[in-house]
């Protein structure tokens, strides 16, 4: 029965595995990602920017609010959480504290709190904070209190919990001491729970200053990959934004692997992916009364005697040599299996041997996993910069996961690069490309065209760079997946008519008229000079039909002897077509009885082999 219930698990406990695991060796990560959004309600929060600036509890509504619909979208099944502090209101579990007002407790995201958060931005949403939760006392330190008990109260495993705070207050509490002393020692107490804090602090005048306060209370950087704490102050929306979204993507590794560098000096490193495909979601098919979703199983059973099939029973077969063998389960695992996953250090080459044409798949990124083996990141670190300075790239064979076929990959050094605001748009680690065997090249036979003139090529680039712009694959969105999404939005939130899409991959038809100017005509005359008409050939052949002259014969493609006792030899004449073994024939003067195919092959055998 044990082995029953292995096989058929239950399908919610399969999502939860499917959401958590991580691929190859023993590494397994589950549960959910938690995010709180702890936001300052003090009048400050409320003071317009100049010029018409939304104020800073506008912009961390709007951000929060993206943040909802982006997890919507992505990670529905993650928990998140809205809570004020410095509010003269107060609601929270059991009412223990004053002065916090839980908006959101930790849930999954849904159209109705999207709804809410959308009530609280612009001006009638200021007014409606002011109304529903007051300006008041500031207590950092019961807040974080209350942060945890809304941590605690939830039974669900959270593989990652992340607390947010949002405020434009280098000093919450005015230099009271007592209450500075409370908030530290409960931020304190928060971080040895696993709760890593974060402040996404917002332009004040005179300055944010860091040092005053918050940074006793904010975690460490988790790696040297993760966005640390940024001394500059965010002014703008976009930075807002753009640093939260850093912050609250947890980076999930497609496999956790040991890299070899030698007979016992392993280092373990994580398999990232720097970009995935966007798709729409699968439908999900409910049952029609209940509208409940329908969850589908799979059972085995006897052809002839009908009975159930435990998975010990079932085998699986090859036909070979018109025989079939037979092989259990464990055999054909262990056909499938080369070795265990890992990385194999084979050696180095210079970086002029990596041609383009050698990328057949996309590209991962390698990351060192200093928790798994303590001092992986200082050995990946020392061979990531000899790589880069002797400018060469490793080689090495890779099996990603249990079962899988071993590839041969390049690693491609990449330095850390970061931005004016010391943001981190690039980092540190190797490019994992999948190298092709020989069996993946193939030789094509490129079609044959007249070929352009100097001239020609000169004003085609000269054209080519009057249209040259920086690409970047985020500045381009599917119209499709985003016009989908605004639909599901409209439906949800109950909208009139979804929002308007800008369809960026159009083409500028007029910003690329007045870029070129009179190029595309002076291209145009040198390939169709005047007179040119392609319709007037194809023209002339119809008249040729029409006026009983026939249509054009194709040459007679005549074979060497050679070649075509060759042929004989390898029994490849039935590739021949019909009118060339006729042609052959009558070269070879052979007199045949018929014309079918077989008849013609015949007497060819039968006069070459002679």
């Amino acid at each position: 029965m044990a082995e029953w219930n292995a096989y058929y698990r239950d399908e919610e406990e399969e999502e939860e595995q499917e959401e958590g695991e991580q691929s190859g060796g023993n590494y397994k990560i589950t549960g959910r990602d938690s995010l709180v959004f702890l936001v300052d309600a003090s009048k400050e929060m409320f003071i317009k920017g100049e010029d018409g600036e939304p104020s800073n509890f506008d912009m961390t509504m709007q951000v929060v609010r993206s943040v909802y619909s982006s997890k919507i979208i992505s990670s529905h099944r993650d928990l998140m959480a809205l809570v004020f502090y410095g509010t003269e209101q107060s609601k929270n579990p059991r009412n223990s504290f004053k002065h916090v007002y839980v908006y959101h407790d930790l849930d999954e995201p849904g159209a109705k709190r999207v709804q809410e958060v959308d009530s609280l931005r612009g001006g009638k949403g200021a007014q409606l904070a002011a109304d529903t939760m007051g300006s008041g006392e500031t207590s950092l330190g019961d807040a974080l209190w209350c942060c945890a008990n809304l941590y605690s109260d939830i039974k669900l495993r959270l593989s990652h919990k992340r607390l947010m705070i949002f405020t434009c207050r280098d000093e919450p509490h005015g230099g009271d001491s007592t209450k500075d002393r409370q908030a530290r020692t409960k931020a304190s107490d928060l971080k040895e729970t696993g709760v890593v804090i974060d402040l996404m602090h917002l332009k004040k005048p005179g300055g944010f200053d860091v040092s005053l306060f918050f940074c006793d209370i904010i975690s460490p950087p988790e790696d040297e990959s993760e966005l640390g704490l940024q001394l500059e102050a965010c002014d703008k929306l976009e930075d807002l934004r753009r640093r939260v979204r850093a912050k609250e993507q947890k980076k999930r590794a497609q496999a956790r692997l040991n890299l070899c560098l030698g007979e016992g000096i392993n280092v373990a490193v994580g398999i990232y992916s720097t970009a995935v495909s966007a798709r729409k979601p699968p439908p999900i098919r409910l049952y029609r009364e209940t509208n409940e979703p329908v969850r589908s199983k799979t059972r085995t059973f006897h052809t002839q005697t009908g009975s159930l099939l435990l998975p010990s029973e079932l085998k699986k077969a090859q036909v070979y040599g018109k025989k079939q063998i037979v092989m259990e389960k464990d055999e054909v695992d262990a056909i499938k299996r080369f070795e265990d996953p890992g990385l194999f250090l084979i050696g180095f080459k210079p970086m002029e041997k990596l041609k383009l044409h050698h990328h057949i798949r996309p590209a991962v990124f390698l990351y060192p996993e200093e928790e798994e083996v303590k001092g992986s990141a200082c050995l990946f670190s020392a061979l990531l910069t000899k790589c880069s300075e002797k400018n060469v790239f490793a080689v090495c064979r890779c099996v990603s996961r249990r079962n899988y076929p071993p590839r041969f990959v390049a690693l491609v050094p990449q330095r850390e690069q970061v931005d004016e605001g010391k943001i981190q748009i690039m980092p540190p680690g190797f490019n994992v490309i999948y190298l092709p065997y020989a069996d993946d090249m193939r030789t094509l036979d490129p079609p044959r065209c007249p070929s352009a003139s100097q001239m020609q090529v000169d004003k085609m680039k000269e054209i080519a760079s009057k249209l040259r712009f920086k690409y970047r694959s985020d500045a381009f969105e599917n119209p499709v997946i985003q016009q989908h999404y605004r639909n599901l939005e409209a439906l949800a939130l109950d909208m009139t008519a979804p929002e308007d899409i800008e369809d960026l991959i159009m083409p500028k038809v007029d910003q690329i008229d007045y870029r070129l100017g009179p190029l595309v005509q002076e291209f145009k005359d040198l390939v169709y000079p005047i007179g040119y008409n392609p319709e007037n050939k194809s023209a002339a052949k119809r008249k040729t039909a029409d006026t009983g002259g026939g249509a054009e014969k194709k040459p007679k493609v005549e074979l060497p002897e050679d070649e075509l006792r060759a042929h004989v030899q390898n029994g490849t004449l039935g590739k021949l077509t019909v009118p060339v073994l006729k042609d052959a024939c009558k070269q070879f003067g052979v007199r045949t009885t018929g014309t079918k195919k077989q008849e013609l092959i015949d007497a060819l055998i039968a006069r070459l082999a002679s």
